[in-house]
């Protein structure tokens, strides 16, 4: 979540006319993500999520993401709740960009996760695959290894040390030709970090921010997540806390068992995983523009954890 796109009161008293919902009073930006702008809307009793659709969402996909969230809370797996205006469309006009109303996720994100965090996350990301795979929806991973060689042509190369450009070329190459065939695939949500987790009182309360979900290997979801919540930080280095990873994994498999195949793969999936952030986070280091209220993250945390992945072998590896 960020703000590109700066909203007023009058915004708002058309939002206001839009819905069938109790008037809101009040907006507030919200800073963290980098992807799309975001509001908290209040209104006298509930609070609401605005969000404006900015880069790397195509306006075609978007109903995707609406008709699976509005599924997903049938399944009774937590996350927002898209609303429908008095037109029945879940889609809106700001600024000339298209937006979108969802229900407030009680709770927030724990920067700090602990081996019982890592349990229940896997074993709710296990829930999410379950019953995503009786959602009849498709997209395709807009993100997935084969489109990343676009996003580094289109990154300022000027600003980039062409020693570090080859190096991602490399890897990206290496990557693409060892990358997994066949593996089980459904709706992942593709994008779990840890501000789009949220607990409330020390428990599990929801995913939220489901932008990047996506058709793919189910296994690639637990690469992602590795590296997003199972690294650790002292003095400006980062290391694989492999009780993390574990716990991730066994609360995961308490909802679906994962394959020989599927952790045979584990290593190419989190190299690729740890890459695909590394050329995102590239991206948006040099083109973000300066006048965006948002919070850039550093390039470096993911080339660190690449390197780490690229020295591990085995699925045994990521748990001893």
């Amino acid at each position: 979540m960020a703000v590109y796109t700066k909203i007023n009161k009058k915004d708002i008293s058309y939002i206001n006319r839009k819905f069938k919902i109790e008037k809101f009073i009040d907006f507030k930006g919200i800073k963290q993500g980098i992807e799309n702008t975001n509001y908290l809307l209040r209104s006298k009793n509930k609070k609401f999520i605005l969000t404006i659709f900015e880069k790397r969402v195509f306006k075609k996909e978007i109903p995707f993401f609406m008709k699976l969230m509005d599924q997903l809370n049938s399944a009774k797996i937590n996350c927002p709740k898209p609303l429908k205006n008095k037109s029945g469309n879940y889609l809106i006009k700001i600024k000339n960009k298209t937006a979108c109303i969802v229900s407030f996720l009680k709770g927030k994100d724990r920067q700090n996760l602990s081996l019982k965090n890592c349990y229940e996350i896997g074993k709710n990301i296990g829930k999410l695959h379950i019953s995503s795979k009786k959602i009849k929806l498709y997209r395709k991973n807009s993100m997935s290894i084969n489109n990343l060689n676009l996003l580094l042509k289109n990154t300022k190369s000027k600003k980039i040390p062409s020693k570090f450009r080859s190096i991602l070329k490399e890897n990206l190459r290496e990557i693409r030709i060892n990358w997994p065939k066949n593996l089980p695939k459904g709706i992942i949500h593709g994008d779990l970090f840890i501000d789009n987790i949220f607990f409330d009182k020390k428990k599990f309360a929801g995913f939220i921010d489901f932008y990047f979900s996506c058709n793919d290997y189910l296994m690639y979801e637990i690469a992602i997540s590795i590296n997003a919540l199972c690294f650790d930080k002292k003095r400006n280095k980062f290391f694989l806390n492999k009780k993390k990873v574990k716990n991730l994994i066994k609360g995961y498999q308490t909802i679906r068992k994962i394959s020989e195949k599927e952790k045979n793969a584990v290593n190419i999936l989190c190299r690729g995983a740890a890459l695909r952030y590394l050329f995102t986070r590239t991206y948006d280091y040099f083109n973000t523009p300066k006048s965006a209220l948002i919070k850039i993250k550093d390039p470096k945390e993911y080339y660190q954890k690449l390197l780490i992945h690229n020295n591990l072998k085995t699925y045994k590896n990521y748990l001893n």
